[in-house]
This record gives C-alpha cells, structure tokens and sequence, in this order.
C-alpha cells in the first residue's frame, strides 16, 4: 500500500490551495476545447481540477483522491467558480471506471509518491479514448535550489529525500517520467519541462510558512520520526532554517518538474 509522504495537514493544503491550471498544467492547456472529458487522479482540495474543468465544459469532470480528506473543500471550490465537477475516492491503481471513457487524463504531483507508477500509468492509459491525452507532471526535488544557502534547507532536501524512499515513492520523480512511460508502453510522448519560483515576499511568506509548517506538524514530520530519520529537535531546526529563508530580501527558490503529454 502507498504511503502519501505529505499527508493532508494544514500547511499540506496551504500549498496545494496555491495550484492552477495556469501554474501547474500550462503545457497541458492547448491540448483543451470545451466538450472535452476530463479525469484529474489526485485531485486534492480541486483547485486544479477547478480550472480544467472550466476549460473542457460541458464536458464532464471527475476528480479523484485517495483520501476523502480534501474532497469537500475541492466540492466548495467547485461550487464557489460554478463549475460542474465530481469528486471522489478513487485507486488510480483500479479505477472504478470504463475502458476509453475519458478524453483527457491528468495526475498532478502523483506518481512521485506512488510504489508502482507504471501500474498507475498503464490504468491511466486504460480509461483514456484512443486519441486522447494523458497529461502527468512531478517535480525533481535535487534540482531544486535556492539561495541564500543554508545548511538547514540542504538537511531538508536530504531528509525529504529520505522519508520518501522509505515510502518506496521517488523524490525524483520528474527526471523518470519519460522511463516510466515507456515502461508502461506509452511511446507516443512529448516530454517538457517548466519550474516553479518563489522570490517575492509574498511567494516566500508562502512557501516559507507552508514548509515550516510541514517540518513539525504534517505526515512528512511524524514519518521522519517513526522512521528513526530524525527528532523533533531537528525538525524545528528544519523549520527555522525555512523561516530565515522567508525573511530574506534576497530569498530565491525554483523547482524544476518533469512533464510529459501521452497520446493515446
């Protein structure tokens, strides 16, 4: 059974809150016209969902989760934009689903966390209409960098690292995805990249708080302990590192993320 390395904690959603289609899925958004079908897999609180489903209307969207924990906020931000969107749990491993029933198939920051993505890629492929898309993007975290340097954040990474291979999930997923979809049979593909960056003082008062947050109070923290990978002391060094990270005038942070768009 997968193991979620974040969880669903406050500073969890914090961050995911943040996503849109226009952030998150640019490469795929030519790839939409209205009447479209859409599955989003891993859907979290639907911002993202949210704004596709704005994109393919009135083609009908679903959006699954694992956890039935951020569904009801994905429901109320459904409802807040007015758009008509489906939620629910889901195993993108079996999906409740027909064989070609959808035009577009989407996984935000999945497969990193998944034990078997090329199970997870081939049920993808299953549900989606011969000349549809399937869209996946996940970040690289090592080549994530930022400035100023800090021994603190370098501890973060080693240890983000860590907790989620003891999960049995790859960190680095970004610079696999194009491995894993040959993989899985999937030869018809377009690989990208893009990145995201924090440098103003609002994006760092973002991230900063959300990461702090998730050093000592989040799935990631309690794992890192479970695991014997650190302590509570060192979570809290973790968390200040990130908080002098936000104060800096000069603070700068990107995250580079592996894409690729799969035609069925």
């Amino acid at each position: 059974m997968d193991t979620y390395t974040h969880g669903h904690a406050e500073p969890v959603l914090q961050s995911h809150r943040w996503r849109t289609a226009e952030n998150s899925a640019a490469y795929l958004l030519p790839s939409l016209r209205p009447g479209l079908d859409l599955l989003d897999v891993g859907c979290g609180p639907g911002t993202i969902t949210v704004d596709l489903a704005a994109r393919v209307a009135p083609g009908r969207a679903l959006g699954l989760d694992v956890s039935p924990d951020p569904l009801p906020e994905a429901r109320e931000a459904a409802s807040r934009a007015g758009v008509e969107v489906t939620f629910a749990v889901g195993d993108v491993y079996a999906l409740d689903l027909p064989d070609a029933s959808f035009d577009v198939v989407h996984a935000h920051q999945v497969l990193q966390h998944l034990t078997d993505p090329v199970a997870a890629l081939r049920e993808m492929a299953r549900v989606c209409r011969p000349g549809g898309v399937i869209a996946v993007r996940d970040v690289d975290y090592a080549a994530t960098t930022w400035f100023p340097l800090d021994d603190g954040l370098d501890r973060w990474l080693e240890l983000y690292g860590q907790v989620a291979r003891a999960n049995d999930a790859e960190p680095d997923a970004g610079r696999r995805l194009l491995s894993w979809a040959h993989a899985a049979g999937l030869r018809d593909v377009t690989a990208t990249t893009s990145s995201w960056c924090y440098a103003t003082p609002a994006e760092r008062k973002w991230w900063g708080d959300s990461w702090a947050g998730r050093a000592t109070a989040s799935s990631f923290a309690e794992q890192a302990v479970a695991y014997g990978l650190s302590d509570p002391e060192e979570l809290d060094a973790v968390a200040a590192a990130w908080l002098r990270w936000r104060d800096a005038d000069d603070g700068w942070l990107g995250m580079l993320h592996g894409e690729l768009l799969i035609r069925a």
